[in-house]
C-alpha cells in the first residue's frame, strides 16, 4: 500500500490507516481467492463447495457464470481460511485431484496481498492523481513501483507521494523506449502496468509480453470517434453520452477485452471544454474501477472480451 508523502499529522495518518484496515477489511484478512473454468456439467457448484467444506474452510463469497453457447463455466470464489483443518499450502493442493476431475483451468491468489504496479503517464495528471488518492485509502491494494513518463509534467506529483519518476524520452527511436520501459518493469518485477494516460502506441510485442497485466484508458466510450480531437467530434455530432472505456491492451489498437466503462450525458448548452471536463470525470472514475476489478481477481479473460463479477 502506498505510503503517505511526509508532512502529514498523525491523526489523519492513523485515520486513514484504521479506514482501509476496516472498510476494505475483507482483502486484509488471510484468505484466498480461487479462480476457475472448466466444461459446464451439473453439480458443479455443489462439488466446489463440498470440497471447502471438507476443510472446514469458508466460502465469504461464490460468483459464478455459464457462458451457454460454449458451455463454459466460470466462477470466482473467495474463501476465508482462518479455520482451515490443514495448512493452507496443503488446501491448495488437494484441489489438484478436483481441478484435474471437472478438466478446470484454476488460480488461487493468497489473501492479504498488495499487487506490484508500475503508472505510465505523458502529460495529464488527472488519472494518477486518483490512483495515488485510491491508494491511499485502501481502495486499490497495490504498490506502486514507480512512475514512468515520455514527459516530466507528472514529475512533481510522483516526487511528493514518495514515488520514483523515471523519464523516458519517446521523440526519437520509440523502440528503444519501449526496451527502456521494459528494462524498469523487469527489475521493478512489475505485476500490472496502467496506462494513465499514456499517449504513446505500445508495440506489439509489448502488448504479447504482458498480455493481461497491461490496462489502458481511453477518452472514449469504444468504439466511437477514435483518431485525433475526440471531444471535437462528438461535439460536432452532438452527442448526448460521452465516456471513457477501461480495456486490457492487446496488439489490436484500443480493441482489448473492456473491463469498465462510464458515461455522462451531454446537454445542448456544453462546450468543447465542458465534455473535457466530463470526460476527465469518466476517465477517472472507470480506470479507478478497472484497477479495483483486475487488482482483486474479478475479471477472467474471454477470448475478445473480459468477464468481471461484481464487487
Amino acid at each position: 500500500m502506498l505510503k503517505l508523502s511526509g508532512g502529514r499529522p498523525l491523526w489523519e495518518r492513523v485515520s486513514l490507516d484504521v479506514f482501509a484496515r476496516s472498510v476494505h477489511g475483507r482483502l486484509m484478512r488471510e484468505g484466498l481467492i480461487l479462480k476457475l473454468s472448466c466444461p459446464d456439467k451439473p453439480g458443479l457448484v455443489a462439488r466446489i463447495a463440498s470440497h471447502a467444506s471438507e476443510f472446514q474452510a469458508n466460502l465469504v463469497e461464490f460468483n459464478q457464470f455459464i457462458e451457454q453457447e460454449r458451455g463454459v463455466f466460470y466462477a470466482r470464489l473467495e474463501i476465508d481460511t482462518a479455520s482451515l483443518e490443514v495448512p493452507v499450502e496443503d488446501f491448495i493442493a488437494s484441489f489438484e485431484v478436483l481441478g484435474r476431475a471437472i478438466q478446470a483451468n484454476w488460480h488461487f491468489r493468497r489473501l492479504p496481498y498488495t499487487m506490484r504496479t508500475a503508472v505510465l503517464v505523458t502529460k495529464t495528471d488527472h488519472c494518477l492523481n486518483e490512483i495515488l488518492w485510491r491508494t491511499q485509502l485502501g481502495e486499490l491494494p497495490i504498490e506502486i513501483t514507480s512512475v514512468i513518463g515520455n514527459r516530466t509534467d507528472c514529475r512533481e506529483i510522483a516526487e511528493t507521494a514518495g514515488l520514483p519518476f523515471h523519464h523516458v524520452e519517446m521523440t526519437g527511436d520509440k523502440e528503444e523506449g519501449f526496451r527502456r520501459i521494459e528494462a524498469l518493469l523487469d527489475k521493478q518485477e512489475v505485476e500490472l502496468a496502467v496506462l494513465a494516460r499514456f499517449m504513446q502506441i505500445i508495440p506489439p510485442w509489448m502488448c504479447e509480453k504482458y498480455e493481461g497485466r497491461m490496462i489502458n484508458i481511453h477518452h472514449s466510450f469504444l468504439p466511437a470517434f477514435i483518431g485525433a480531437n475526440p471531444y471535437r467530434q462528438a461535439y460536432e455530432r452532438g452527442v448526448k453520452f460521452i465516456g471513457a472505456t477501461c480495456h486490457y491492451v492487446t496488439g489490436d489498437l484500443d480493441a482489448g477485452p473492456i473491463i469498465e466503462q462510464e458515461v455522462e450525458r451531454v446537454q445542448h448548452h456544453h462546450s468543447v471544454q465542458d465534455l473535457v471536463r466530463l470526460g476527465r470525470d469518466c476517465e477517472r472514475s472507470a480506470l479507478a474501477r478497472g484497477i479495483r476489478h483486475h487488482v482483486h481477481d474479478r475479471t477472467i479473460i474471454d477470448g475478445r472480451r473480459a468477464l468481471v463479477f461484481p464487487d
